[in-house]
């Protein structure tokens, strides 16, 4: 194929991906989970029909191109072959917060999350469109401070230098990139708004503005008051337990990607080392999926076991922290090769 031709195919392709995503009817509308565990939804399977791209798949689901490309690697975004079976990644661990906020959003995994004051406690989950490299979007703790319907959109004095032929002000409809709502933060020139432009939702794609699907920002302004605390994070890796078993998340972070010796001090702190498989873990990060991956060895280790591997861990472990990879590594070893009664090295008392 010549270069022209390749041109051409290119562009084909990605005023395809436009015109499929301004036009799809959602199906998959912002599920509101019961808030009982450190994880929420799960994962689907669903098979490509005809004519059909992985964008207008993860808009029906309510999920961002980011999410859709990274769970089904090797799948063509664009044209991928009728019949494909794919993921569809509707399985968060919950991000971890010292206090919880009514809102985190998660710039790693272009996610909104919003936690109900109820007592049922439930949690309702969003994709966004993030800020681009250059006008990123900040980090911190912020309040809603003020709820617009139908906003007008003031040109950034940045965009209208840069010789692009835009007005000071754009009002209100279907011209206007803020979309039908809008939620401002303390940091007055960040909003939480909806969009015309629906294909960079799980993208960088906002002046520093968080952007979501025009029917999300609906239920989200309705749920959302003024005094809100919004708490904007930078979480690439998350780790958690559902039941016995040990989850870890990763995303792909431009600059700062998350390692395997995070992963571990994670576990260890949260007692789970010892009931991890090192293999499973470094293909976890490896791959990168942005999707919970059980990490749990084969073969755990009987209660009695587990408590002599548990005080190890306390007694050794945070003194030569160095030697953490080494020394689970071995445990791991013993664990699925040669199980040992560690009870006669730490004997009780």
């Amino acid at each position: 194929m010549g270069f022209r031709s390749l041109k051409r195919h290119l562009a084909a392709r990605l005023l395809a991906a436009v015109m499929i995503s301004l036009f799809i009817s959602p199906v998959t509308r912002a599920a509101i989970y019961p808030h009982t565990q450190g994880t929420v939804g799960e994962l689907l399977q669903y098979k490509v029909r005809e004519n059909e791209s992985l964008i207008e798949i993860a808009r029906r689901f309510d999920l961002g191109y980011n999410s859709i490309v990274d769970a089904n690697p090797g799948v063509d975004p664009f044209l991928p072959r009728p019949g494909t079976m794919v993921t569809i990644p509707t399985y968060w661990i919950v991000p971890a917060a010292t206090i919880r906020p009514n809102i985190i959003i998660n710039l790693p995994e272009y996610r909104l999350y919003y936690f109900s004051k109820k007592p049922t406690g439930t949690v309702a989950t969003f994709p966004l469109g993030i800020g681009d490299e250059g006008t990123d979007t900040p980090l911190g703790s912020y309040t809603v401070i003020e709820k617009i319907t139908s906003p007008s959109w003031h040109v950034p004095g940045s965009m209208r230098r840069q010789g692009k032929r835009l007005p000071k002000v754009v009002p209100p409809g279907p011209g206007n990139p803020l979309g039908s709502h809008a939620l401002r933060l303390s940091r007055g020139s960040i909003l939480i708004h909806g969009t015309n432009r629906p294909w960079g939702i799980g993208r960088r794609s906002s002046h520093g503005c968080l952007r979501l699907y025009p029917e999300d920002i609906v239920p989200l302004f309705g749920m959302t008051q003024t005094g809100m605390r919004v708490l904007i994070i930078n979480q690439p890796l998350k780790i958690g337990s559902k039941g016995d078993k040990v989850l870890v998340e990763v995303h792909r972070n431009e600059g700062e990607e998350p390692t395997v010796g995070e992963a571990m001090h994670l576990l260890f702190k949260s007692n789970l080392l010892f009931k991890t498989d090192f293999s499973k873990l470094v293909q976890a990060f490896a791959e990168k999926k942005g999707v919970p991956v059980d990490v749990t060895l084969a073969h755990l280790p009987s209660n009695r076991l587990l408590e002599s591997l548990l005080l190890l861990q306390r007694t050794f472990l945070p003194e030569y922290p160095e030697n953490l990879l080494f020394i689970s590594g071995k445990l791991n070893a013993f664990l699925l090769h040669a199980p040992l009664n560690l009870l006669h090295v730490f004997p009780r008392g």
